[in-house]
């Protein structure tokens, strides 16, 4: 007697949902560092920034941003090194791209402001930062992380928008005690 070894479709959708369930905890348990690691870089560079800038009355203390990657990629290998094993899926590689996307904008815009056209990078990089955060929450279905990304991009275009002076800077370190914030719940639901 010849043994059907078929899956039907409903135990085919039970093993998908099954795998991207783990697949999600997964990515979801390894990012908690992440958030952590750069959660504390950006409240760091920003809380220095803003303060070289407000007690020498120089903008140029900016440039200090562009070592948080120099200092932020390679800290994130390190931690990338000791990873449980997730395989790539469709969630992670557009998670990848929506933070890459975020990254690029962010630098080209902050570039274009220093170099061709002078703009509120401030409001600009809060928006982009919030939605970036918010589209992860919702991909990996994990509330804190969009309503922490909603609550910084609103709440930091509306700040960013009332204050004219170097304190815009102090938004980013709201920004990063979010990203500190949001690593940390999330540490304590993936344990």
């Amino acid at each position: 007697m010849e043994q059907n070894n078929n899956l039907t479709a409903q135990q085919s959708l039970q093993i998908i949902s099954e795998t991207f369930n783990n697949s999600r905890k997964g990515i979801l348990r390894n990012s908690a560092k992440y958030f952590m690691l750069w959660g504390a870089l950006l409240t760091v560079t920003s809380l220095v920034v803003y303060l070289l800038w407000h007690f020498t009355g120089k903008p140029q203390w900016n440039f200090l941003w562009f070592a948080m990657p120099a200092i932020g990629y390679p800290a994130a290998a390190l931690l990338g090194r000791s990873d449980a094993a997730v395989p790539q899926n469709e969630v992670s590689k557009m998670l990848s791209s929506v933070w890459g996307v975020f990254g690029a904008f962010a630098v080209t815009l902050s570039a274009i402001a220093v170099a061709l056209v002078p703009m509120n990078v401030s409001l600009i990089i809060v928006i982009l930062f919030g939605l970036a955060e918010c589209v992860s929450g919702a991909l990996l279905k994990n509330w804190p992380i969009t309503i922490c990304g909603f609550l910084l991009g609103i709440g930091g275009a509306v700040v960013a928008m009332l204050v004219k002076s170097e304190a815009q800077l102090l938004i980013f370190t709201l920004a990063g005690i979010l990203l500190l914030v949001t690593g940390f719940i999330m540490k304590l639901q993936y344990k």
